[in-house]
């Protein structure tokens, strides 16, 4: 990267919070004058909401950065701060989840009825021979019994990892190898899209190379036939049920591990991210309190899978930690129909909602005329997580799914950093679209040029962070030098996120997406970010993702692939046409594509991340790489073929 990226859009619209809720707001504006005054007393008061069997002697001790340790002798246990201590405060009929099925089926389950089920799968763990430290694989669709398997491990040390669901038996085989786990939690499978999707194959595939697991405990939720290796296999009801519903949580240090989620590295291995109890509890239960001003009669939604960390910190941990009544969703956004989360919402009278850009996408290409059909009036906050989001569809989340009255937080985070960094308060900030604003109080952050220092207002760089932050990720499960040289080399004692931002003229910060995702054109540091915005923002466009191509004359060009809304997907030719000269209009001629797609589907994780790296090796002509983790494979193949058709043209 140049001395800085170069900053293309400005955003002038503005949305103050709302009166009602500002006055009331659980954040107000000197809570950031109170972290800026003593940030370590700061948190050790926010640690402080939770329950410690002992109290910490030391906050932070920070002796052998970039190695933490916050709340150095305290004890805790996670899953008595998610459950216990509601129950004994006399909260126990409360509910924990509203659970919808795919087809329909549902499951209302109380903080009681929860902690019972909790107490025999720890009891069934534990005649299985999981003792602390020990790891535990849990490979599972959303259902409840994955909350109740991480909190079973949770409750007797026992570090879990996670595998999304939707991940390939080699995927599942290398994050088992790597934590060594000996026990794996899973379903004969869950639904999607209309029809059962299976799990127990790719766990019998992935445990042909994993001797040492000893044994596979098994949800039955499909009823699909699985095949069955006697002594290994265990049926989940058949030893879970009959066990006893008492358990006593033990407390452990601080510093005890509570999960390792793997990220994909670039080259190699996955990089499995390790997270410990006391200060990661803090932080997500805080955060969740405060950037969503959960209140207690709140009907909270995090729309993402558990397997992420999303679904970590805020669909298990921070809501359960503040005894807030989530609906947890099993299946996808158009199945039976795509008003389904809207019929959700109206249901359970959702009140806060928290999702990705890219499911916001698709919403507005499905068309404003959907949710109108349902009544949204009990939403009283939106989040935002995952990637930056568009000003276009910051708007229209706020306007056609908020009803124009409710703030929206952009959030930026990340599996690293455990829980929110970088976010508006909804009672405090006046909304910026498609801006994440401000870090949060008790954080630190700047965005630096190439030589570390700080760049001014309305100019782009790197994000790091400065300070320690009592949810950051420990190390990389047993690779502490891949941790130093990937997080903590690029700048001398601060966290690089592998994220460009820039600061406007206010200071606050936008996220302009991973660096590896910077173009540079003719010299020019350009985001793909920007692009991106720049073309959702013409009134035709869906959705879209921009790659840098090798370009003969510019060192790079611009190529983007564009969804376009309902009927303007039948004028591809002259949409490509019209839509470079828009982006040259908004950001500048240097911005103008050389390339415009007009595809229909973008390839996509099941987390709804756009895989631009495919899309860059279509504009390039190579040959594909790794496909597995799409959510539907042959959008790749849609796309080569539209390669050949009308609106692929590099025309003027």
């Amino acid at each position: 990267m140049s001395e800085a990226l170069s900053n293309l859009l400005r955003e002038d619209r503005r949305f103050p919070p709302p009166a009602e809720l500002a006055a009331a707001a659980n954040v107000t504006k000197e809570t950031y004058a109170e972290a800026d005054a003593d940030r370590i007393a700061f948190w050790e008061k926010q640690a402080r909401r939770l329950h410690w069997d002992r109290e910490w002697d030391e906050a932070l001790d920070w002796s052998k950065a970039p190695f933490a340790k916050w709340f150095v002798g305290g004890r805790i246990n996670a899953a008595y701060n998610c459950l216990d201590r509601h129950v004994e405060a006399g909260n126990g009929d409360k509910v924990a989840y509203h659970w919808e099925g795919e087809p329909g089926d549902t499951r209302t389950i109380t903080y009681a009825e929860l902690l019972r089920e909790v107490s025999r799968a720890a009891n069934a763990l534990t005649e299985l021979g999981v003792r602390a430290g020990d790891r535990v694989a849990i490979y599972m669709p959303m259902i409840p019994e994955t909350v109740v398997a991480m909190l079973a491990c949770a409750r007797l040390g026992a570090p879990h990892t996670v595998v999304f669901g939707g991940f390939s038996a080699s995927a599942l085989r290398d994050r088992i190898q790597d934590c060594d786990a000996r026990i794996v939690i899973t379903s004969d499978g869950g639904y999607r899209r209309g029809a059962p999707s299976a799990l127990k194959p790719q766990v019998d595939q992935a445990l042909t190379e994993c001797p040492d697991v000893r044994n596979v405990l098994v949800v039955k939720r499909t009823d699909q036939d699985v095949e069955w290796t006697e002594g290994r296999d265990l049926w989940w009801h058949e030893a879970v049920d009959k066990q006893s519903d008492q358990h006593t949580a033990e407390f452990f240090d601080a510093e005890q591990p509570l999960y390792v989620m793997y990220t994909s590295g670039t080259t190699g291995k996955p990089k499995g991210i390790l997270h410990t109890t006391g200060g990661y509890l803090t932080q997500v239960a805080w955060t969740h309190w405060a950037v969503f001003d959960a209140k207690p009669d709140d009907i909270y939604w995090t729309a993402a899978d558990i397997g992420w960390v999303t679904g970590h910190s805020y669909i298990v941990y921070g809501p359960l930690a503040n005894g807030v009544t989530s609906v947890m969703y099993e299946g996808t956004p158009d199945t039976p129909h795509r008003g389904r989360w809207w019929e959700l919402i109206a249901k359970y009278g959702v009140s806060i909602l928290y999702c990705a850009p890219t499911a916001i996408r698709t919403f507005m290409k499905w068309g404003e005329d959907i949710p109108a059909d349902f009544d949204l009036s009990s939403l009283r906050v939106l989040g935002s997580v995952g990637e930056p989001i568009n000003p276009e569809a910051y708007v229209w989340y706020r306007t056609y799914i908020g009803g124009g009255r409710t703030p929206v937080v952009d959030t930026w985070w990340q599996t690293e950093t455990g829980g929110m960094m970088i976010t508006p308060l909804p009672g405090v900030a006046d909304g910026k679209p498609g801006a994440a604003m401000t870090p949060l109080p008790g954080i630190s952050a700047e965005v630096v040029d190439d030589a570390g220092n700080a760049v001014p207002n309305g100019a782009g760089g790197y994000l790091v962070l400065t300070e320690p932050w009592p949810a950051m990720l420990r190390t990389l499960w047993g690779d502490d030098q891949r941790y130093v040289d990937t997080y903590w080399s690029r700048f001398e004692g601060r966290y690089f996120a592998g994220d460009g931002a820039k600061k406007d003229d206010d200071g606050d910060i936008w996220l302009l997406g991973r660096v590896d995702d910077v173009m540079n054109v003719s010299g020019h540091r350009l985001s793909t970010t920007e692009i991106e915005s720049a073309l959702v923002s013409h009134p035709n466009v869906a959705e879209a993702a921009v790659v840098g191509a090798t370009d003969p004359t510019t060192g790079q060009a611009v190529v983007a692939f564009v969804i376009l809304r309902g009927s303007a997907a039948a004028s591809g030719e002259q949409a490509a046409k019209e839509l470079r000269n828009h982006v040259a209009a908004e950001i500048g001629p240097i911005a103008k594509p050389r390339q415009i797609l007009v595809v229909e589907e973008l390839p996509k994780t099941r987390s709804g991340k756009i895989m631009r790296r495919l899309l860059r090796d279509v504009a390039e002509n190579r040959e594909l790489g790794d496909v597995t983790t799409l959510t539907d494979s042959s959008v790749m193949e849609l796309i080569r073929t539209n390669l050949s058709t009308p609106g692929a043209a590099d025309d003027d």
